[in-house]
């Protein structure tokens, strides 16, 4: 199992798993970097608490915002942010990019339930 994640979470994500903006437990690097780890827990977390309470899609869309904002300085200017910032970033991104698939995915449930509705003359 452990051999899975090595080779397809780097995939899954576009990962570049770069040993200097990655976490390492006991010596071993983990299968992607900090930010790619941080959206990874972002999504795991959004699945337990959207039964709870969820964001609605433009605060989403400002969760999105610090991990674009992170990246661009670093494109862009000489900063170098360190992991914990990526890791931190990461998991607004992942939390907010799971929650607007989620509420994409149920308004197009909705509507075309309520097409169906309308079809059928309900």
């Amino acid at each position: 199992m452990t051999a899975w994640f090595y080779k397809w979470l780097p995939i899954l994500f576009g990962c570049h798993c770069r040993p200097d903006r990655s976490f390492f437990f006991r010596g071993r690097q983990l299968p992607v970097c900090a930010r790619c780890t941080g959206e990874l827990i972002g999504m795991a977390l959004l699945f337990p608490t959207w039964v709870i309470g969820h964001p609605d899609a433009i605060c989403s869309l400002v969760l999105l915002l610090p991990l674009v904002a992170d990246g661009m300085l670093q494109l862009c200017t000489r900063y170098e942010s360190g992991n914990f910032r990526r890791l931190v970033t990461g998991i607004l991104f992942g939390y907010a990019l799971a929650n607007l698939l989620l509420l994409s995915s149920v308004a197009a449930f909705r509507r075309g339930f309520e097409a169906g509705l309308a079809w059928r003359g309900v």
